[in-house]
């Protein structure tokens, strides 16, 4: 018999992307993001189960939990701001449980995570003909990693930020205006900050162990 991961394992769903940073526009597609939680002895077979799926509503990608937890514990950028996403669709308690252990994930590996990608982003852009609103996402990251180095976690509504960066989408900002801006954000980011040296690891192994044992 088939398994569906999603929407039957589904233990955590947010909304992310334009409509959770409060950029969106008429034409902005509704982007979910979710984790799932595949049965205990599936693991057993010589096929695993998958560490993603994609659907199947347009625009839905899920994690298998340990793939999520993984990439939480590397920094990446769209993992983490899953986790503190304003527009929660769906959760049960395995998903609140990891909501609740969410800051075990974080460490300084975000400021290389954060600032790495939008770096490598922009190095992709044609100062003459830039792709505006890849921009004002590169330069929304930076501002949502800025926040979470000070302040141990991201930021993700960007409603301070929204006029500006929608003036960045709409091509009405210089491209000198947007480097410098970026440059700024980029040369902001504190040697420190609030943030741990590494995750709290053991924190989330507990976690992996108690859903693979309440999934057998």
């Amino acid at each position: 018999m088939e398994v569906r991961y999603v929407p039957d394992h589904l233990v955590l769903s947010v909304v992310v992307g334009s409509r959770a940073y409060g950029l969106e526009t008429e034409d902005s597609d509704v982007d979910r993001r979710g984790v799932f939680v595949a049965p205990t002895p599936l693991f057993w077979r010589l096929t695993k189960p998958p560490t993603h799926v994609e659907g199947p509503l347009p625009e839905q990608f899920s994690w298998e939990v340990e793939r999520f937890c993984g990439l939480a514990l590397e920094a990446n950028p769209t993992v983490l701001e899953c986790l503190w996403s304003p527009i929660v669709e769906q959760v049960t308690p395995a998903g609140e449980d990891l909501l609740a252990i969410r800051r075990a994930f974080l460490s300084r590996r975000a400021h290389r995570s954060f600032t790495g990608y939008a770096d490598a982003q922009f190095r992709r852009l044609d100062p003459e003909r830039p792709r505006w609103k890849q921009a004002m996402h590169m330069i929304r990251l930076l501002i949502s990693g800025l926040h979470l180095a000070r302040h141990g976690e991201p930021l993700v509504r960007m409603d301070d930020h929204r006029d500006r960066l929608l003036a960045v989408r709409r091509g009405e900002v210089s491209w000198a205006e947007v480097q410098r801006w970026r440059a700024e954000l980029t040369a902001a980011f504190p040697g420190t900050g609030a943030l741990p040296g590494e995750p709290d690891r053991g924190r989330v192994e507990d976690y992996l162990a108690a859903v693979r044992k309440a999934a057998l």
